[in-house]
């Protein structure tokens, strides 16, 4: 490599003097697809798990009275209004 420069700036030294970070690359990493797929299969079931605890822990509301609606105008009655209301319009 005769001639050629470095344009690259060496690799700046993080603030943090000691490596504190846990290294988990050997978790997904370097794993055949069956492994994956197992991997993958125990996080959906401790999901699960802990959904139908949480859903337990819920306290239980008792069962909602419907809201009795008022009755809306319905388009016809509508349009019977628009009509006696504005004659020159019907058609």
């Amino acid at each position: 490599m005769d001639g050629l420069t470095c344009l690259v700036s060496p690799p700046e030294r993080m603030w943090c003097p000691d490596d504190n970070m846990a290294d988990y690359s050997h978790i997904l990493f370097h794993k055949t697809p069956s492994q994956l797929r197992l991997l993958g299969a125990r996080g959906g079931k401790a999901y699960g798990r802990n959904q139908r605890a949480r859903r337990a822990r819920l306290t239980t509301s008792p069962a909602a009275i419907p809201v009795r609606v008022a009755p809306r105008e319905t388009t016809a009655r509508a349009i019977a209004v628009l009509d006696a209301r504005f004659p020159w319009l019907a058609g």
